[in-house]
């Protein structure tokens, strides 16, 4: 179920017409789907731009179509000679703020129509850099 139809849902159930919400959902992540309602809906800008925490179990060496685990698998490198450092030296190059160009495959809108919808056609667009804020830590290797 999409976010879109979560508030869709929210708003026929409790016969509300100002439900609104703080981010949408990766389809391949679970977590907490934040709702505005009434007067708070003001407040969703807020709740985006609050720190989150993500988990990822990353396949290394691997590239992708979607740059995610459900697309097509275009390329893969071996990996056995990186050792658990070499993977978290690699971690640290993206702790603090960077530059991240937003993926095609993702929920980013452009003109109204987001980006996955139009990578699904096979279309592609500059994406302007975006101010990201991270902290990576190794948990596994």
């Amino acid at each position: 179920m999409t976010s879109h139809a979560v508030v869709e849902a929210v708003r026929r159930s409790a016969r509300l017409k100002r439900v609104g919400h703080g981010g949408t959902l990766d389809p391949l992540a679970t977590g907490l789907l934040v709702l505005c309602i009434g007067a708070a809906t003001r407040l969703c800008e807020y709740v985006m731009a609050t720190h989150k925490r993500y988990l990822a179990k990353v396949r290394l060496g691997a590239t992708t179509e979607t740059d995610d685990a459900e697309g097509q698998l275009l390329a893969e490198q071996p990996i056995a000679h990186l050792t658990e450092a070499d993977v978290a030296r690699a971690l640290a190059a993206f702790n603090g703020e960077i530059a991240q160009i937003p993926p095609m495959y993702s929920a980013i809108k452009r003109s109204g129509q987001k980006l996955y919808e139009l990578a699904r056609r096979g279309e592609v667009i500059e994406r302007t850099p975006r101010r990201v804020w991270l902290q990576t830590r190794l948990l596994a290797y």
